[in-house]
């Protein structure tokens, strides 16, 4: 089961028809993920959350400018059964410098641009724009 998929598909559905925002169960990887693209203003915010049983779960408010959604396309590169990994000359450059990839390395999740600033490689979660 590709959870980092159904967690960009969650946020993927929300924007295209337009809704303030989307909840999705809790993850260490999912909330490093919501909170890149937070920072890089993709979307609007993000907060954890527990219901009543104490289970945690992620709120992300989704961002619109004018009524069009900032966030475009959200493709997942790396998958279950097709990991893709890159070193440090390799990374991608999406849209000539526009969008962002989120690489997960051993020093956590961060965008292309900054492994590449720190000199680390690591798989290659998804592209945004």
């Amino acid at each position: 089961m590709d959870t980092i998929g159904d967690f960009l598909t969650v946020i993927r559905n929300a924007n295209r028809v337009r809704k303030a925002s989307c909840c999705i169960a809790f993850s260490r990887v999912r909330h490093a993920i919501a909170l890149l693209l937070k920072k890089e203003g993709y979307i609007a915010g993000v907060e954890e959350v527990a219901d009543e049983k104490g289970r945690k779960s992620l709120v992300v408010r989704l961002k619109y400018v004018k009524g069009c959604p900032v966030l475009n396309v959200l493709e997942r590169c790396s998958k279950p059964g097709a990991r893709w990994y890159v070193d440090c000359a390799h990374i991608p450059s999406v849209l000539s410098g526009l969008g962002i990839c989120l690489l997960s390395t051993s020093k956590g999740m961060m965008t292309g641009q900054q492994a590449k600033t720190m000199n680390v490689g690591g798989e290659l979660i998804c592209k945004v724009w």
